[in-house]
């Protein structure tokens, strides 16, 4: 999963270098005002933009997906073990409470 999620911050940011690399060539071109380049070059990062855009949406449904997954297995955890999970809560409830008291003790 970890490798997963690399792959695909590395798409993402790869098809993000290569609309801003479009976007100067573009850019560059059309100062040199040759229209024709300038339509191709259009053409490009258009396209590449719409790549970057689809693979966003991927990502989000990943994570969505992720999401779900996660909160699934918490919500089947918590059923199957709701004592273990009360007292987890609690240990954590705790220690927040203790951490707070030692800053406020330091004021």
């Amino acid at each position: 999963m970890a490798n997963s999620i690399a792959d695909s911050k590395r798409r993402l940011v790869e098809d993000f270098n290569a609309v801003v690399e479009d976007t100067q060539k573009l850019l560059n071109a059309l100062a040199a005002s040759g229209a024709e380049k300038g339509t191709a070059l259009r053409a490009s990062a258009e396209q590449n933009l719409a790549a970057a855009r689809e693979h966003l949406k991927e990502l989000q449904g990943d994570a969505i997906e992720r999401g779900r997954a996660a909160a699934k297995a918490t919500d089947e955890y918590v059923r199957e073990n709701p004592w273990q999970s009360l007292g987890a809560v609690a240990v954590v409830a705790a220690l927040a409470g203790f951490v707070i008291g030692l800053m406020m003790n330091r004021r």
